[in-house]
């Protein structure tokens, strides 16, 4: 029988919560990996409370202190490597060399950078910028941080919104998705552990239709950050909006992978797998619209349709698979329908378009070349193991593709010329335009996009700017009653 657990965690422990019982199942087999009940919208209102109380005291620690508790809590999960890893992999259904090797160090990575961060919060100087005044700059946590997080990297989301947070000295209310919360649950414990203050970091484990828009809505809440799609990022932004609260958003993307003609066509072939296949293509910056010069087009199509039949397909425990299972057997249906729209709208399947015959929500690695820019393919997200392709006539053309969608978080450039390399960098419209390469991250630069991407970063010092307020303290220097500038609110009576 499945272990049960508590999917709440508030003040520093877990907590029972009158919600309906809910299961955790493992998309790999359908396994139950554990059951608990549901937050409510009363354990919301509980948990914005203990967040609430527990500000004042974190957020005015010293940088130093509050540096410690993040720095123990880095090493902490450094111990609790394979349980995390083991959490993930069965929730998530994802490869487990994806999760040993990425997932896990990553954010521990990250919450080490943070940890560090804390003491090194830059600001203004503090000078006269009138003759009579000196002006000089807090920057002051927040307050109360609202943050939503998505079923595709549910560990490294939480980092990704908690950490940054906690360094500015917020306190932070988050709401995992229902179906992935283990490792979320598994951070709070360990930030427990490493000597955060009750209250600092609390987990309501609910469903997004109720506690999340609670959540969203929540009026003693100061910022509400989210990660996950667009159009859900939309009425997050609609509910936070009700109380005029700031809002930070990852949302959707549909990332071009663009390659010249003079590229090389063997990396840029590699590149393409590898970054359309990250997670089973559950990734917003995975490469998804492969748009290519045309004279290396038929032989990009050939050599990636080539190398993604060659991917391992199976169960996620065997460290020889390379693509684990889509998150639900709904989702797989989402795929697999666009996939079948698209062969309607002139797409020609190369390799894979199907899934295999194994136990749970599993999808073939997918290669559609000549898709039309008007399908709904090539402009919607598809978030599987699917990369589309079709060409381009020169550099113009392909800027131009490139930029023909809504979304804007990341894209990618292959060329050999440094010209055509500083052209794409400045005219792709991307919150991250990499060259040469597909999808790596490193804690010190930002993450976010433009337009329906979302705003607002994620990972490095850039993070802060969504966590902290910026207050202006000006000082009379002069000692003198009657002030110069008051002749022009009254005279001398």
């Amino acid at each position: 029988m499945a272990e049960t657990v508590s999917g709440t965690y508030v003040g520093g422990r877990p907590v029972a919560t009158g919600g309906e019982p809910f299961a955790v199942i493992n998309p790999a087999n359908g396994a139950v990996v554990t059951e608990y009940a549901l937050a409510t919208p009363a354990d919301v209102d509980a948990a914005v409370t203990s967040a609430r109380s527990a500000v004042g005291e974190w957020s005015t620690a010293t940088p130093a202190d509050r540096s410690a508790v993040l720095a123990k809590l880095a090493a902490l999960a450094g111990a609790a490597a394979d349980e995390l890893v083991a959490e993930e992999v069965s929730q998530t259904g994802k490869p487990v060399r994806l999760a040993r090797e990425f997932d896990v160090p990553g954010s521990v990575d990250n919450i080490d950078f943070f940890a560090g961060a804390a003491r090194h919060l830059e600001g203004k100087a503090t000078a006269e910028y009138s003759p009579d005044h000196t002006s000089s700059i807090r920057r002051e946590a927040i307050g109360v941080v609202a943050t939503i997080t998505p079923w595709n990297y549910p560990l490294q989301m939480a980092v990704w919104k908690v950490l940054p947070a906690l360094a500015a000295g917020c306190s932070v209310v988050i709401k995992p998705a229902e179906i992935t919360p283990l490792t979320t649950l598994t951070l709070a414990r360990l930030a427990t552990e490493a000597g955060l203050p009750d209250g600092v970091l609390n987990v309501v484990t609910g469903a997004g239709h109720d506690v999340g828009t609670a959540l969203a809505g929540h009026a003693d809440v100061d910022l509400v950050t989210f990660t996950g799609s667009t159009p859900v990022g939309r009425k997050v932004m609609a509910a936070a909006a009700t109380h005029g609260h700031r809002t930070q958003l990852e949302l959707g993307g549909k990332a071009p992978f663009v390659v010249f003609d003079d590229a090389d066509l063997d990396a840029a072939i590699q590149g393409a797998v590898a970054a359309s296949l990250i997670n089973t293509g559950q990734d917003c910056t995975a490469a998804t619209r492969a748009i290519v010069a045309r004279s290396l087009y038929d032989d990009f199509v050939a050599g990636v349709g080539e190398l993604m039949a060659k991917i391992v397909v199976g169960d996620p425990q065997d460290p020889d698979t390379d693509l684990g299972p889509l998150i639900t057997m709904a989702h797989r249906d989402k795929v697999a329908g666009m996939v079948s729209r698209a062969t309607g709208e002139g797409g020609r399947i190369v390799t894979g378009g199907s899934a295999p015959d194994l136990p749970g929500s599993f999808y073939r690695p997918t290669l559609i070349a000549d898709v039309d820019e008007r399908s709904e393919i090539y402009r919607d997200e598809v978030f599987g193991p699917v990369l589309v392709a079709r060409p381009f006539t020169d550099d113009d053309d392909a800027i131009r593709q490139a930029n023909d969608t809504q979304y804007g978080l990341a894209a990618s450039a292959w060329t050999r010329d440094v010209y055509r390399a500083q052209r794409a960098s400045r005219e792709i419209h991307a919150g991250c335009v990499w060259i040469n390469d597909h999808i790596p991250i490193i804690s010190e630069m930002p993450h976010g996009g433009v337009g329906a991407s979302g705003f607002g970063k994620d990972m490095s010092d850039y993070s802060f700017e969504e966590y902290l307020t910026i207050k202006h303290v000006m000082s009379d220097i002069t000692a003198v009653a009657e002030k110069d500038w008051h002749r022009i609110i009254f005279s001398k009576r």
